[in-house]
């Protein structure tokens, strides 16, 4: 069996009985690059911007030529003999059909399922079995912001033409549930794709659910004039006049003809190689495409212009668009991000920082302030976007902070930093756990759409089991990503048993549930670990301190007024939420682990 290529999800290797997703290396991003090239010769200028970007080593043609005998000394590991990289001159090229390349064979099903135009319902078929060859998040391992920047979206949108084709097809054959499933999340993932809006709202209103339509109308009419300044398309303008009146629409909904699809795989895959351009400007609340949540931050340059951005990412939507409208407004500041351990502060916060970016000329400047040998030297300069991470001791950032006064500055902590926001201004972002469909969106973009849609109730439980906690989430998605022939079923099973101990990944101890909050209590002084753990007793998500003081009284010896000081002190750590006047409140997966933490002090 000839060994095949994978490219719609992270990149990897198949010989049909073992998968080998192959780890970020600049090896992997020429293969990328030669992979989406595939049967045309593919300029060594272009595959030295897609290996370096714009940091090209000074001898990038001998720094290539190593990166290729690197690439085909992995093939001869993997046995991939049938598939060469072939030198030719000005550059190199690498051959590939539907046999041995998903990205081929996608082109393939796609261009079949549209000859099938006269039998909707076969053509509606195909398309499906067209969209079960994407698998999770695109190219995640491919370490490649040129590439990310100028050939994913090409991708992302080939992949978005067919699944808006499928939705036109089953509104045409009259299965607007099979649509509403798909288009929930497409208007979410996708918030200013017009089409995928005017479907959900045109299916919602064929299922009798005419006050949700009107109300998906009005919420994309607001954020079509508020972050694009424009209005409705006509169409859409349209079928809210005929909803308002409570207009028949007159039977199935008419199936539109897709674009046009790239050339056959046996010519060039994709328009030849342009030029480097400048980065463009991403509109605001637009995530990354292929996203999946909560990444930590990986190790970069805090030099402007050495910005590396979150590979993908998925949800805080509201947030995300609210961030990007403050910083890049006529006043920015400084806007804090705060919540719970593994909430996604950092992914956020390196998410708008890279939407923005193009807006400081200065570039985008992070420093991990987690570790004590980071010095936050004063920088003033209000072209540049400073990220201060992990903000524990905020006398630590208040010289920066008066010295950036009216400029763009996003701190994160697990604190809520309030002394600090009253003595030296600032907006807060508070960040909760996931809702429902932002859980459901990154078991999606994690593991693709096929995958979750097979087990729809497994999914929902899969993330009850995480707490629809980011880190928990993205923990046992990995997992599952790397076991593709484990259902979702059987990964809630495995779960069950002890969720927080196997909510970890051996091979780093920042993806591991456990560990990370542990982390987070070995920051507080006593008796506050104590007083968390004995909050498990409760065994309920809000309660006064009235109702805390019985289970924490006893052991701590602590009066009404202490126990309150106690839980405002764990509250403002990131360990509770909201309280006075109100209740406090701790999250499913914070309260599991504290039960745990009292079970072992038994």
């Amino acid at each position: 069996m000839a060994v095949r290529f994978q490219l719609l999800g992270p990149l990897s290797i198949t010989d049909g009985t073992e998968t080998v997703v192959l780890g970020p290396s600049k090896p992997t991003n020429l293969l990328a690059a030669l992979l989406l090239r595939s049967n045309t010769i593919v300029s060594a200028g272009y595959l030295q911007q897609m290996i370096w970007g714009d940091d090209q080593p000074a001898t990038a043609k001998a720094a290539l030529q190593t990166c290729v005998l690197r690439l085909r000394r992995l093939f001869e590991r993997q046995h991939v003999l049938d598939t060469p990289i072939e030198a030719a001159p000005g550059g190199y090229r690498i051959t590939a059909d539907e046999r041995t390349l998903d990205l081929i064979e996608f082109r393939a099903r796609v261009r079949h399922a549209t000859a099938l135009g006269d039998d909707p319902a076969a053509e509606l078929a195909a398309l499906r079995h067209a969209l079960t060859l994407w698998q999770g998040a695109l190219l995640a391992n491919v370490r490649s912001p040129t590439m990310h920047r100028d050939e994913v979206p090409r991708l992302v949108e080939e992949r978005l033409r067919t699944v808006e084709r499928v939705c036109d097809l089953e509104l045409a054959l009259g299965d607007c549930g099979a649509a509403l499933v798909e288009l929930w999340s497409a208007t979410r993932d996708h918030p200013s794709h017009g089409r995928f809006r005017e479907q959900l709202i045109e299916a919602l209103y064929r299922t009798g659910r005419q006050s949700e339509a009107l109300s998906e109308y009005r919420q994309f009419k607001e954020y079509l004039r508020d972050e694009l300044g424009v209005d409705p398309s006509p169409a859409l303008q349209k079928l809210e006049l005929a909803i308002l009146r409570g207009e028949d629409l007159g039977g199935p909904a008419p199936a539109s003809t897709p674009p046009a699809l790239p050339a056959a795989p046996e010519t060039a895959a994709l328009p030849p190689a342009a030029p480097a351009r400048p980065r463009q400007p991403v509109p605001p609340a637009l995530p990354v495409p292929g996203a999946a949540a909560d990444a930590p931050p990986a190790a970069d340059s805090t030099a402007p212009g050495h910005w590396t951005p979150v590979p993908s990412f998925t949800g805080r939507a509201t947030e995300t668009a609210a961030l990007v409208a403050r910083l890049t407004g006529d006043h920015p500041g400084t806007e804090l991000i705060c919540g719970a351990p593994g909430i996604g502060k950092t992914a956020l916060a390196r998410h708008v920082a890279d939407l923005v970016r193009d807006r400081f000329p200065g570039g985008c400047r992070l420093l991990d302030l987690a570790d004590p040998a980071t010095e936050p030297r004063a920088d003033a300069d209000p072209h540049t976007l400073l990220v201060l991470d992990d903000v524990t001791d905020p006398d630590r950032v208040r010289p920066l902070l008066s010295a950036r006064r009216g400029a763009a500055t996003l701190v994160t902590s697990r604190r809520h930093l309030a002394a600090l926001v009253a003595t030296h201004g600032g907006r807060v972002t508070r960040l909760d756990t996931f809702t429902p469909a932002e859980a459901h969106d990154l078991l999606r973009a994690a593991l693709g759409p096929e995958r979750v849609a097979a087990e729809p109730g497994a999914a929902a439980e899969l993330a009850l089991l995480c707490g629809r906690h980011p880190l928990a989430l993205r923990i046992a998605a990995a997992r599952l990503l790397t076991r593709p022939a484990l259902r979702l079923a059987d990964a809630v099973g495995w779960l069950t048993d002890d969720p927080l101990a196997r909510l970890a990944l051996p091979d780093d101890p920042r993806l591991s549930v456990p560990r990370v909050l542990d982390g987070a209590l070995a920051r507080l002084a006593p008796p506050l670990p104590e007083v968390f753990a004995a909050l498990g007793r409760l065994g309920r998500e809000r309660f006064h301190p009235a109702d805390a003081a019985g289970a924490v009284a006893g052991p701590f010896d602590l009066t009404e007024s202490e126990t309150e000081t106690a839980l405002e002190r764990l509250a403002d750590a990131g360990l509770l939420e909201d309280g006075p006047p109100g209740p406090y409140r701790m999250h499913p997966l914070l309260r599991g682990y504290a039960r745990t933490r009292d079970r072992q002090k038994v």
